[in-house]
């Protein structure tokens, strides 16, 4: 299939073809850069070099705003010596050649860094060997310099491009012959180098999801069982079939099992334009046959769920006897918390093209995940995997959604009925209704005070359906990640601790989503510990600081539990308690907060979280009016993730998560009747704009030489407990159930 691009210019746009009361823009559109070009020489699998000295960089990472495709390539160029305008960046195909290519986890820089260090320094040391042979000298008296090999001595100097074809014949070295630069002779790592994609994105020219197109593809709108696992009892397309420009509907099976990626099922809706796809959906008649999920009301699921977390539950951690300790009484302390069902809500919804034929699919999405797209694809239509070729465009937003390609099989499976390449377009009311959802939890918390106003022992439940039922049918308690997302792996110096977990079925789709089972973990922790901290009448940034205990790495030995880590050894990403105390005083350092008491409606909160491998405290400062509208004049963020490769990709990924964290908190709630999902749109589900927003967000970067850690979510979690901590202090009314628009706070 031959792929080119057509730019369209404003002008052009507008002076467009009008059909239908609706414009219609004919340009046929592939992504850029879609798929690695052929080079002169591939020292590694992410990296190559042209003979006119081009160095080609593969990211087989997704760009969703984070800056990874320039990120990681920058690794290789600075170890290589290359000159950064002579770098392109390819985007690479699904291939499990690459290693894991799922952008999600905040774990591409961390995975990844050394391989990209690897392959910059092979390809050095081989270009070096190659001119000191030309030059009879030894290689390590040449150094590589903006793009070229220079012997150090005379200030002889070949181009990378004139040593091309001899470096090529040469054996690739042995990771322990390679000699990395140090950190004083990098000119791109830990520099603000300008994105790659900053131009394309911000010009209207690059090429998302959504703008991806092939040549006589029909675009697709499908109609899904409102109730998950649902299926079609019988339909009516004869209206449908009438409005201008619809060619046929096809019936897309329910999934079968587990959900996974699988289609949900429904009616499809195919057209030779958007509008016409969504104008034939409108006219569908359709009866369901809904599943026992139709029982599912999102108010009686809460009850159930509290009760559970009132109860006891199986335990996944435990310190001493926190029993033995309750029953000598004192003073005891009880909470119940709550976060509701959330939606990803990316500003581009999911949308993905595919084409079906001789039993092999092509397909261009907007995807977090190429090889899930592979796998997926290839499960629902019955092929290897290795005949589905996926093809990254660039996302509008992920946040977890798109690594979950449900939507490219719809697009497959339609293409395959109908012998054409088919673009599944979903709306917004789409995107909210049918979401793989962030977890809806109910947490319990106890705890009793000793004199000194620390706890004597700490209780806590959680319950919430698991990720794990995406995967499996009954699945009902936390995964081993889910519980060391803040619950198992609670950082806190308590000398009886228990943490239990209840089980709980899920009745929508289940997903991880931008910090996943932290979020509502460190909401009900760090909301707890601020309630403590008020009943023991203690500053509550002093009361943090004496939960954490003494600087250590926490020991979890004997606690009847394994330490998940993210996936990490501990002894590389210890759990420090020293460095968790450094930025929660950093931040509070940062906010003023010795000087800012509460006052006028207005004060402080405060809450300090590790996740993803990263420490972050937030102190989030809210003002209240008498009508109890919540405004939020300012962040503070304090992080500390290790060494740092781009500071101002990692400072905007910090803003974000504040704005982020601000919707989690004050706005957002997707709730259910008869099994169906109530909320539609913005209007109904919304997130943060200006006036809702943090209206500044100051970041604070600790310089570090640790290992490189998590950014992209780890500035949300601390966020929501900040905010509704600093909204106790400024009204007195503690918000235990989010979001906070459901509360009055007059």
């Amino acid at each position: 299939m031959k792929t080119f691009i057509e730019n369209i210019t404003r002008r052009e746009l507008i002076q467009g073809a009008i059909s239908a009361g609706a414009l219609v823009l004919g340009a046929k559109l592939i992504p850029q850069n879609a798929e690695a070009a052929p080079t002169a020489w591939n020292p590694s699998v992410y990296l190559g070099l042209e003979a006119d000295g081009t160095v080609v960089v593969i990211a087989h990472r997704s760009e969703m705003g984070t800056g990874i495709r320039s990120v990681l390539p920058m690794v290789v160029a600075d170890e290589l010596g290359a000159d950064w305008k002579r770098v392109r960046v390819e985007q690479a195909l699904g291939d499990a050649k690459y290693g894991s290519q799922n952008t999600d986890g905040s774990c591409s820089i961390r995975d990844f860094v050394d391989a990209m260090h690897v392959a910059g320094a092979s390809a050095r040391l081989m270009l070096q060997r190659a001119a000191a042979a030309k030059w009879n000298v030894k290689a390590e008296d040449t150094k590589a310099d903006n793009g070229y090999i220079v012997h150090t001595a005379s200030g002889k100097k070949l181009a990378f491009g004139e040593l091309v074809a001899d470096a090529s014949k040469l054996p690739v070295p042995a990771k322990e012959d390679l000699k990395f630069k140090p950190a004083s002779e990098y000119k791109y790592i830990g520099k603000d180098v300008p994105m790659i994609d900053a131009v394309p994105v911000t010009t209207g020219t690059g090429v998302f999801g959504i703008d991806a197109k092939m040549p006589g593809m029909l675009i697709a709108m499908v109609e899904r069982p409102p109730v998950m696992g649902g299926t079609v009892q019988s339909f009516d397309d004869t209206e449908a079939k009438k409005v201008p420009g619809v060619a046929q509907t096809v019936q897309l099976d329910t999934f079968k099992g587990a959900p996974v990626f699988q289609q949900l099922g429904g009616v499809a809706i195919l057209a030779n334009s958007t509008w016409a796809a969504m104008q034939g959906r409108k006219k569908l008649k359709i009866e369901w046959n809904n599943s026992p999920n139709a029982a599912f009301d999102s108010e009686s699921y809460k009850t159930e769920l509290r009760n559970k977390a009132k109860a006891t539950q199986k335990v996944v951690r435990n310190v001493g006897n926190v029993d033995a300790e309750f029953a000598k009484g004192g003073k005891i302390v009880e909470a119940e918390y709550y976060v509701p069902l959330l939606s990803h809500a990316p500003m581009e919804p999911p949308a993905a093209v595919a084409e079906y034929k001789d039993g092999k699919v092509v397909t261009y999405c907007a995807t977090q995940n190429p090889q899930a797209v592979q796998d997926a694809v290839a499960g629902a239509l019955g092929i290897d995997k290795k005949q589905v070729e996926c093809h990254v465009t660039l996302l509008g937003g992920g946040f977890g959604r798109k690594s979950k390609p449900d939507y490219v099989v719809e697009a497959a499976l339609l293409s395959r009925k109908t012998n054409k390449p088919v673009k599944v377009v979903w709306t917004r009311e789409d995107d909210i209704r049918f979401d793989y959802y962030h977890s809806v939890a109910a947490m319990y918390m106890k705890a009793s005070l000793g004199a000194d106003g620390k706890p004597t022992a700490w209780l806590q439940r959680s319950v919430f359906p698991t990720i794990g039922s995406l995967f499996a049918n009954g699945a009902e308690y936390g995964q081993e990640f889910e519980m060391g997302m803040g619950w198992t792996d609670l950082p806190f110096d308590l000398a009886n601790h228990r943490a239990e977990n209840g089980p709980a079925k899920n009745h929508v789709r289940i997903g991880w989503m931008r910090a996943v089972a932290n979020i509502y973990h460190a909401y009900a922790i760090h909301s707890f510990a601020d309630e403590l901290a008020v009943a023991a009448g203690k500053d509550r940034v002093d009361y943090l600081m004496s939960l954490l205990g003494p600087s250590r790495k926490v020991d979890f030995t004997g606690q009847g539990m394994k330490v998940w880590n993210n996936g990490q050894s501990l002894d590389k990403y210890p759990i420090d308690t020293g460095r968790l105390k450094n930025v929660l005083e950093l931040a509070a350092t940062k906010s003023g907060w010795a000087n800012k008491k509460p006052g006028n409606r207005s004060a402080l909160g405060v809450a300090v979280h590790r996740s993803f491998v990263s420490n972050v405290a937030a102190v989030v400062q809210v003002d209240v009016d008498d009508k109890g509208k919540v405004t939020i004049p300012r962040v503070d963020i304090a992080a500390d993730c290790g060494q740092i490769i781009h500071p101002d990709r990692v400072k905007a990924q910090f803003e974000g998560a504040a704005v982020f964290g601000t919707s989690i908190a004050m706005l957002g709630e997707i709730t259910a009747k008869d099994g169906r999902v109530v909320q539609r749109n913005f209007n109904d589900y919304p997130v943060a704009r200006m006036p809702e927003a943090p209206k500044e967000v100051h970041v604070h970067i600790v310089p570090s030489k640790e290992p490189h850690a998590g950014v992209g979510e780890p500035g949300v979690p601390p966020i929501a407990p900040a905010i509704c901590n600093a909204i106790f202090a400024a009204t007195g009314k503690r918000v235990r159930d989010l979001p906070v628009k459901r509360h009055n706070l007059a």
